[in-house]
């Protein structure tokens, strides 16, 4: 089947990567991962991924930290480096070329990220992971994976998340709420649904980037929604 989507930006929550774990990340589920997404590669689509950190540090409220929120961001930019490397590994287990891109220089590790080189990668079918969020405190890796994929002219991003789409409550705490197959940018602000943080959310909308919502953690999902399968929620203009 033909994909519909010729390149993606697939953003995961590093709380994904822990499985039934309380911290770090779950073997397993990186190899889950990383099976899915050879199998899109298989398609001849071209992959960009942005993961987050907050399985391994997640900025937490200064007063009870005493770490300082720009201190405190900068150590999560590396908690999303180390996740980095972990899928990283797990792709190349299998036989996928990547390379993985670090907004923070540190050339042991990861290239420095330049959009050049990061969309020659994937033109030469290769894997291209973005570290370390854009670089700068007091953004988040939802506003890093909006800003590289507008950057890469991604066709659309998608968030794998561990829910099966965008619903019209959280459905963990009320079970009357509905889940949307569609929904417009305007409807997600007017309705106060948390898609994405604001700041990511805008830039999704000013450029009229879709977004697809959609469970991860269920094997082969991610082939389903880039072959066009009505899997998850599409947020569109």
């Amino acid at each position: 089947m033909l994909p519909k989507y010729k390149r993606v930006l697939l953003k995961l929550s590093g709380e994904s990567l822990m499985g039934d774990k309380s911290f770090g990340f779950d073997t397993s589920v990186i190899s889950q991962y990383a099976h899915d997404i050879k199998s899109i590669i298989d398609l001849g689509v071209q992959v960009a991924i942005v993961i987050g950190g907050g399985n391994i540090y997640r900025g937490m409220n200064e007063a009870e930290t005493g770490i300082e929120r720009a201190h405190g961001d900068y150590m999560g930019m590396l908690a999303t480096v180390i996740n980095g490397m972990a899928l990283q590994a797990g792709l190349e287990k299998i036989g996928v070329f990547t390379r993985l891109q670090s907004a923070i220089k540190m050339e042991q590790i990861a290239e420095p990220y330049i959009r050049r080189r990061a969309i020659r990668h994937l033109e030469k079918g290769r894997v291209v992971i973005f570290g370390a969020g854009t670089g700068n405190p007091y953004f988040t890796t939802d506003t890093a994976g909006s800003l590289r994929a507008i950057e890469i002219k991604a066709d659309v991003i998608l968030k794998g998340t561990r829910v099966d789409g965008v619903y019209s409550a959280d459905p963990e705490i009320d079970p009357e709420a509905t889940r949307f197959n569609v929904i417009t940018f305007a409807e997600c602000i007017s309705k106060n649904l948390r898609v994405m943080d604001m700041t990511a959310f805008t830039l999704c909308m000013e450029n009229n980037l879709p977004i697809v919502v959609f469970d991860m953690n269920t094997p082969d999902n991610l082939r389903r929604v880039v072959t066009g399968e009505k899997v998850g929620t599409l947020v569109r203009g």
